[in-house]
């Protein structure tokens, strides 16, 4: 069967971008041009914008045309990156500063406080009651002023009331969350995280400024003293086309 006509035009538009002879940034041949290039309708010369606009090659600007998006720096997540928050630093870091290779005055933190009651979900991952009263802590993370995280995380209400832990005006707190939960007397021993992908909210991709047709990867993460779960963070958002996670294992 032959490949439709709109799929070969975005297949060659595609290389193009990859091979550098659209840059980002650059605008793409206008749609009159592709349609007579082709010898197609100016609508499939649309089909396979589209195709590149959910790939999240291209955008559409009113009045600018369609440009080639530009390329977002990968940053490299590796196992070990709690460890910049748990030992001592000779200038302020958390593990986000450390992944972005940013100093203490390139960090920006969002933040959004808020007591709520556990559903049944994290009530099972902090091991607790459901409706048992924790800390909501809503961040959005900034590198040089661009949005790249979101972090939605948990704490039990009885550990960190009445502590500087609970108070907005105190982010961002050097060491992050580990060296809260050191400060509160309780360091974690033991980390874990669950990674997924999936497609991103409208809220989450208006805020992190992700093009059309990129996903998501979310970390589900609790941080562990001896048997006791004291934070649970459901979840941590980043653009997909803007990670890799590194994972070693000893053998």
């Amino acid at each position: 069967m032959p490949r439709p006509a709109y799929l070969k035009i975005a297949d060659e538009l595609r290389l193009g971008i990859r091979a550098g002879t659209f840059p980002p940034g650059s605008r793409l041949p206008t749609l009159a041009h592709l349609s007579e290039t082709h010898g197609v309708s100016q609508i499939v010369v649309r089909q396979a914008v589209a195709v590149l606009s959910a790939e999240g090659l291209v955008e559409t600007r009113r009045g600018g045309g369609t440009v080639v998006r530009a390329r977002p720096t990968v940053r490299r997540i590796a196992m070990d990156r709690y460890r910049v928050e748990t030992e001592p630093q000779v200038t302020p870091a958390t593990s986000f500063t450390h992944d972005q290779g940013i100093g203490w005055a390139d960090y920006r933190l969002e933040r959004r406080y808020r007591r709520v009651a556990a559903d049944p979900e994290l009530a099972a991952l902090f091991g607790l009651p459901a409706g048992t009263a924790l800390l909501r802590r809503r961040f959005v993370f900034f590198a040089r002023g661009e949005p790249q995280q979101i972090s939605v995380n948990y704490l039990p209400w009885e550990l960190v009331a009445g502590t500087p832990v609970a108070d907005p005006a105190r982010e961002p707190w050097p060491g992050g969350t580990p060296a809260q939960l050191a400060y509160l007397g309780h360091p974690a021993t033991r980390v874990e995280e669950a990674v997924r992908s999936r497609m991103p909210s409208r809220e989450e991709a208006e805020t992190l400024r992700m093009g059309t047709g990129v996903p998501v990867i979310t970390v589900t993460r609790r941080m562990i003293a001896g048997e006791r779960v004291l934070e649970v963070c459901r979840d941590i958002v980043i653009p997909a086309d803007r990670v890799v996670l590194d994972y070693a294992i000893d053998l």
